[in-house]
């Protein structure tokens, strides 16, 4: 309804024409069944056995994966309650790096739960509020149960690398990149107070086609993708002083114009010597503060190429700032704005910088820096889709890595820690009552859906499943027993080395919690009317529902 009408039986327009609204139990009942058809489509990549996806852009562009990020990135949903799951992925993806899936197929049955009691006629705000109170207590009891790690155990981090990776399709290359994974995250880890700090964007990431994932490799160091900027440079250059330059070497053109008279051919000559002086002294700076490699953020001239070559210095230009910054931790140089302020003090150090060629490309290889505080990863695979699935399952690796040595706490996976969230919830229900008991109830159901869903995709029975691990949790030490859907068991999870960071499971309740508490407040869906279609003179009309 876009209009009121008075007493007199006269229209009031209220809304602008075109414009689609949904009011009440039409409005929500849309809205949960977006959300739980986005929350379905990533539902089966959960777990080791999950499938994949395979998603073809408008450009016919093709991405294989079953990472919940990646796939709600590339969909292109329309109902808006739909882009609230997107945006929940994004959220996880962007927080902690791993765990995107729970959190929407979590969403996605909070919802459905919700969806039952309404049908009972119990109010959304009471809901809202059981719901808020059972994220409150999950969180405690995820603080509870964690348990502590130290971040200098490679075998617990390595344990958490492959849980992360376990659903990817990367194989049988799962220990080799694990173990790449963990050296690299325990090589950028720096103290901040008395925190430790993982960034993880200190980590650069390569990826060539070309060989296998078994050969893809950790580079305490950097690697630069562009080539040597002269033929007449050294390919290679070992115990290398690098000099970081954020100047063009380069006469620089004035900001006006100006014109030059020149009378007398020893004029112009002079002129164009004056020109290869400047440069000449450029390089003469370089080599005086003991530089044999330089690393230039802007252009090179041709003539001073030339120089640098003369000297030996092997040099690459137009590096990206974010290589700069990165080859700035790693061989301990600094960053000059300056030519003439460039000292020894300012140059890094590596024990090899080299041109290589890997597959078509050649790229410049800094290795071997003194305890580097930013390093590199270089990803081969036979196929483009391979390649690209790798860095997807490595990006998850680091990122829970980082998420154990910045929160030393893990706890169980499996669906072991969502067993034991569900019994202490259907426990804590009794003690609040009411109402909100039901929505406390429904949180509890919700939260098996992990384990549910992990036997579901593994082709096994989730009721049995389900049951086994209740009575599992049942016993005084059973908070750690989960799903092993290889064998069909339930089983210790942390002796089997299924771990995860306590901050991803938090993240996903919070995350999940929020967004179903969003969608379950809203009662009115007013959508204006789409601005009209080039040539065709039509108005579209939003597809969410309702009546005009």
């Amino acid at each position: 309804m876009a209009y009121l009408t008075t007493q007199g039986g006269q229209p009031v327009l209220i809304l602008k024409e075109g414009t689609a609204r949904s009011r009440g139990k039409e409005a929500q009942r849309n809205n949960i069944m977006a959300a739980r058809i986005v929350a379905e489509v990533l539902k089966t990549t959960l777990g080791p056995r999950g499938m994949d996806k395979m998603l073809i852009d408008s450009l016919g562009d093709i991405t294989i994966t079953n990472d919940g990020a990646a796939i709600l990135d590339e969909i292109e949903v329309e109902h808006p309650a739909a882009k609230i799951m997107v945006e929940i992925a994004k959220t996880q993806d962007d927080m902690v790096g791993d765990g995107t899936t729970t959190a929407v197929v979590l969403t996605g049955e909070l919802l459905k739960k919700a969806e039952e009691l309404l049908d009972q006629n119990i109010h959304p705000t009471v809901l809202v509020s059981g719901y808020r109170k059972a994220s409150k207590n999950v969180i405690d009891l995820l603080a509870k149960k964690s348990i502590r790690v130290d971040i200098n155990d490679k075998k617990t981090l390595k344990k958490v690398a492959l849980t992360s990776m376990s659903s990817k399709a990367v194989g049988t290359a799962r220990e080799h990149l694990a173990d790449i994974a963990t050296e690299a995250v325990l090589q950028i880890v720096e103290d901040r107070g008395d925190k430790k700090v993982a960034d993880i964007d200190n980590i650069q990431i390569i990826k060539k086609t070309g060989k296998s994932l078994f050969e893809s490799e950790l580079v305490k160091g950097i690697i630069i993708d562009k080539e040597v900027v002269h033929p007449g440079m050294p390919k290679r250059v070992e115990k290398a002083k690098i000099a970081l330059l954020d100047t063009a070497l380069e006469v620089e053109k004035t900001e006006f114009s100006a014109e030059i008279r020149i009378r007398d051919p020893e004029q112009m000559k002079s002129f164009l010597d004056q020109e290869t002086r400047m440069l000449k002294e450029m390089v003469d700076k370089i080599k005086a503060a003991g530089a044999n490699v330089v690393f230039c953020q802007k252009g090179i001239d041709d003539m001073a190429q030339h120089f640098l070559a003369k000297e030996g210095i092997l040099s690459a230009r137009r590096v990206k700032q974010s290589d700069m910054e990165k080859l700035a931790r790693a061989t301990g140089g600094k960053i000059v704005e300056n030519l003439a302020d460039l000292s020894k003090q300012d140059l890094g150090v590596a024990d090899l910088v080299e041109e290589r060629k890997v597959g078509e490309d050649k790229m410049v290889f800094v290795e071997g820096c003194k305890n580097p505080r930013s390093v590199a990863i270089l990803i081969h695979a036979g196929l483009e889709r391979m390649v690209d699935e790798a860095e997807r399952a490595m990006n998850d690796a680091l990122s829970v890595v980082s998420d154990v040595v910045e929160n030393n706490k893990i706890v169980a996976g499996g669906g072991a820690i969502e067993a034991e969230i569900a019994k202490a919830l259907r426990s804590y229900a009794t003690q609040v009552g009411g109402r909100e008991q039901l929505a406390i109830e429904a949180f509890a159901d919700s939260v098996e859906v992990i384990p549910r869903t992990l036997a579901e995709n593994a082709g096994l029975d989730p009721i049995d499943i389900v049951v086994a691990l209740r009575a599992s949790h049942e016993k005084a030490d059973g908070h750690l027993m989960g799903v092993d859907v290889f064998t069909g068991k339930v089983v210790d999870m942390q002796d089997k080395g299924v771990i995860e960071p306590l901050s991803v499971k938090e993240q996903a309740i919070k995350s999940a919690t929020e967004a179903a508490c969003m969608i379950l407040r809203i009662d009115d869906v007013i959508a204006a009317s789409k601005p009209k279609t080039e040539g065709k003179g039509e108005e579209k009309t939003p597809e969410y529902g309702g009546e005009e």
